[in-house]
């Protein structure tokens, strides 16, 4: 009976000891999957620009767009860093044809049905500087870095020359909500979100990760962020598999002859020239543009 005793209170102690281990792992990789709903986007791009002067011209039938596309994307982390990178062994933008619907929020807890619960979620528009604001998805292959203990962010781009923008972490304002899934398998709580810019945002973070960052440069909740919906925009990131490891972010991800700017410079750099945002103010168009450039 002792013997059975002490093996039970071992089992006990082995068990909570791997849970903490889990619970308090800050460092490793997260797959990212993007979806972006290429056709919905163009839609409402062509029915909001249809009225302005030089608004949005597609050269094509809507009707013939591909429904969707996804794009992979790997984000490494430690304590105090994110650094979100194109999958290298990622294959091109793969085309969706099947229309497909994203369940958002559906939770275990019996969660309210908020507004954008049910979302089609797709492309931003974005473009290289020759096809801002003109249908293009990619402004060359991006980087993001997120500096949490000095709240810094910095997005490296290609645009006619490699660019890195640097600026503080994005301040997003959240309402927590009592909805629940499960992504990449870790139990994830919804949080309904809104920059400062009123750019809506769903989020799915898991305090089995407690490292307070996520895909594109979001953060400030008590975890990590696995899920991230932007209805306005029609894009999903969803993670697809996590990994721990012991290793730091590398800093080494720079290129040495990228030209850096603030987000103010970067601006007003565009807002110069025919590739500035779609708006009646300068406010609009800032929103526009820096949406182009992290999402």
């Amino acid at each position: 009976m002792t013997k059975l005793l002490i093996g039970f209170i071992l089992l006990l102690f082995g068990t909570d000891a791997f849970a903490q281990h889990a619970y308090f792992a800050t460092k490793g990789t997260i797959n990212f999957e993007k979806v972006v709903y290429t056709k919905a986007r163009m839609r409402e791009l062509m029915a909001k620009h249809s009225g302005n002067r030089g608004g949005m011209m597609y050269m094509g039938n809507i009707d013939e767009m591909p429904e969707s596309s996804t794009s992979n994307f790997v984000l490494k982390f430690d304590e105090n860093q994110t650094l979100m990178e194109s999958n290298a062994e990622d294959t091109p933008t793969k085309p969706n044809t099947s229309p497909a619907n994203t369940r958002v929020g559906r939770g275990s807890g019996g969660g309210r049905g908020n507004a954008g619960a049910n979302q089609r979620t797709g492309t931003n528009g974005g473009g290289g500087m020759r096809g801002m604001g003109r249908g293009n998805n990619r402004m060359g292959d991006k980087t993001y870095f997120q500096n949490l203990k000095a709240k810094l962010s910095e997005v490296q781009l290609q645009i006619d020359e490699k660019i890195i923008i640097t600026d503080s972490l994005q301040d997003v304002t959240w309402r927590f909500t009592d909805e629940f899934r499960t992504i990449a398998g870790y139990e994830c709580r919804r949080v309904n979100g809104a920059t400062k810019d009123s750019l809506y945002l769903i989020a799915f973070y898991s305090e089995e990760i407690p490292v307070s960052g996520g895909p594109v440069l979001t953060g400030g909740l008590p975890g990590m962020i696995l899920g991230l919906v932007i209805p306005e925009m029609h894009i999903n990131y969803w993670a697809t598999e996590v990994k721990f490891t012991t290793d730091q972010v590398s800093s080494s991800w720079k290129d040495k002859k990228a030209k850096e700017m603030s987000s103010n410079e970067f601006f007003k750099l565009l807002s110069g020239s025919m590739f500035r945002g779609r708006g009646n103010s300068d406010a609009q168009q800032r929103r526009q543009i820096l949406e182009q450039i992290l999402y």
